[in-house]
């Protein structure tokens, strides 16, 4: 006997082993037990998830021997045919190859008789949006108006191409992509009953690879035992299907963790040299990267049973949540613009680069690391002409000697006593003034201006933060605060930023909130009570848009 392909030999038979499509089962299920049939059915959905499969079970559950079921017995003659594909009864027609009209009204006369066997005359057209105009047209009264002996069902990849005359009258059902978890534990299933041996992330790498279609999934399944003679491995399965090697990944990220521009490099040149697709290991990175951002907010999301959990969880750990989001956006970007760059290995490294010299809180360490020198040296002092010589006079080098010195000293005691300079007194507690005068922008301005000022007394400070934006809380933006607090009133100052009541009411930003409220309702007064504005709606009937009217800036 020839072999016959998984996609084939385990296609379901039943609604029970149908996978990932259960919104459509249960309706179809309900509807046939309560008897509430429709004459034309519509089944959308990407290739490989199960319209023709459905049909063809909605086919059997109509016309089982032992009555309408949600459950056909699949012994009786009517289940074994369909199964083999020779029911007198059941025609499936391929629209792709049947789009004249001549051939449509032939299949619509032969609709007009009874079945010769079975309950029900079904009528399956694949493809159907690939019919002509006049085709739909043609079917347009019977598919409305069938004999009673008589269901279509359809099914198109494309429901967008078909007239809405036709859609008005099916009842449609769209199939949805299969998640990675389902195709997975269903090609464990298939294995099991084949009595092969597979890894569980060589699975995972096909169920991914197969983008949501469990038929692309069971025909990569095939390939895959193919070519690991018999078994199914993750190191054949990535090389079969060019999938990058996580350890590639890990690897780049902890170097991106230790800003190690060379281990960068180093790694990239491997996977050029193993001529590794870095389109795909873009897609693997971001991947990763959304994988490590779930790890860093919702650490439950990571299977506990997952194999690399624990590099995940490190990671996660080595990577700032800011860091995470900014990586992954260049990756995405950068996979965008591959096709732009000079080669792919400029393009892939380019993107590490960017990643390297964008990350947030690093602006500038090396400008940073020159700084204090620039600072802490003394300031070079003018060359001073040497008086005429005198008996009296002290040496020229010990005059020019002394006075660097104490312009060192002068220096070091202008520093000291900024250091040690006490808090500013000045301050009346108006936080929200405080803040604008601050050098803060992006997100710790947008910390501050949501925090309420409820302790200052003299060298300690105490923000609280309200519960609903208590995600502020980043300790990148609380640093950033500080240090812009502790410039404004000296080192010495303590700051303390805390969560706290539910909804504060005193913070800058609800005070900007109620203030550009009032503009806006004495905006609406002044428009409202206006004499013109009042003559056009007694007029003219005018009605006044609240949200059109902008109160003008001062």
């Amino acid at each position: 006997m020839s072999y016959q392909v998984l996609a084939r030999k385990w296609r379901p038979k039943t609604f029970q082993e149908l996978v990932g499509q259960e919104h459509v089962v249960r309706a179809l299920s309900n509807a046939l037990e309560q008897q509430r049939l429709h004459h034309a059915y519509l089944f959308t959905g990407t290739r490989g998830v199960g319209k023709t499969t459905l049909a063809r079970i909605l086919a059997k559950a109509l016309n089982c021997e032992t009555g309408i079921t949600a459950t056909p017995c699949g012994q009786c003659s009517a289940c074994t045919e369909i199964d083999k594909g020779r029911f007198v009864d059941l025609l499936e027609v391929d629209a792709a190859s049947n789009t004249k009209v001549d051939q449509m009204r032939d299949l619509l006369e032969n609709a007009q008789y009874a079945p010769t066997v079975a309950r029900f005359k079904v009528f399956i057209i694949d493809e159907v949006h690939m019919l002509s105009t006049s085709s739909f047209n043609a079917m347009l009264k019977t598919l409305e108006e069938p004999p009673a002996h008589v269901k279509f069902i359809l099914a198109t990849t494309d429901p967008q191409k078909m007239p809405v005359t036709v859609l008005s009258r099916c009842l449609q059902f769209n199939l949805r992509q299969m998640p990675v978890a389902s195709i997975t534990e269903h090609l464990h299933t298939v294995l099991a009953k084949e009595n092969i041996q597979a890894e569980s992330t060589a699975l995972q790498l096909v169920a991914r690879a197969a983008s949501g279609s469990m038929r692309d999934a069971l025909s990569l399944l095939d390939q895959a035992i193919a070519y690991g003679a018999g078994s199914v491995h993750e190191a054949e399965v990535r090389a079969m299907l060019g999938a990058i090697d996580q350890s590639y990944l890990f690897t780049l990220l902890q170097a991106l963790a230790r800003k190690d521009g060379q281990a960068l490099l180093k790694v990239a040149q491997g996977m050029e040299e193993r001529s590794l697709s870095f389109d795909a290991a873009l897609g693997e990175l971001a991947l990763l990267l959304h994988q490590i951002a779930l790890a860093q907010s919702v650490p439950e999301a990571i299977p506990t049973d997952l194999p690399e959990r624990g590099q995940l969880m490190d990671l996660a750990s080595q990577l700032a949540s800011e860091d995470t989001q900014l990586y992954y956006q260049i990756a995405l970007l950068g996979r965008r613009d591959l096709s732009l760059a000079p080669d792919e290995y400029a393009g892939f490294t380019m993107c590490l680069l960017r990643m390297l010299a964008f990350t947030p809180g690093d602006t500038g360490a090396r400008p940073t690391a020159s700084m204090p020198t620039r600072n802490t040296e003394p300031v070079p002092v003018p060359p001073i002409p040497a008086p005429p010589p005198a008996p009296s006079a002290v040496p020229e080098p010990v005059q020019k000697e002394s006075f660097a010195e104490k312009l060192q000293v002068i220096q070091q005691a202008v520093a000291e006593t900024r250091a040690s300079q006490p808090v500013a007194t000045a301050f009346d507690g108006n936080w929200r003034e405080l803040v604008d005068q601050l050098k803060l922008g992006g997100m710790a301005r947008m910390l501050a201006q949501n925090c309420e000022l409820t302790e200052f007394e003299g060298q300690r400070m105490r923000l609280t933060v309200p519960q609903n934006q208590k995600h502020l809380l980043d300790n990148i933006y609380q640093e950033k605060l500080r240090a812009a607090l502790k410039e404004h009133f000296g080192n010495q100052l303590q700051v303390q930023i805390e969560s706290g009541v539910a909804n504060a009411t005193n913070t800058p930003a609800q005070q900007i909130g109620r203030e550009k409220a009032a503009r806006q309702a004495q905006a609406e007064n002044s428009i409202q009570n206006d004499p013109f504005v009042r003559d056009l709606m007694e007029s003219f009937g005018a009605t006044i848009i609240p949200s059109s009217i902008k109160p003008l800036q001062q």
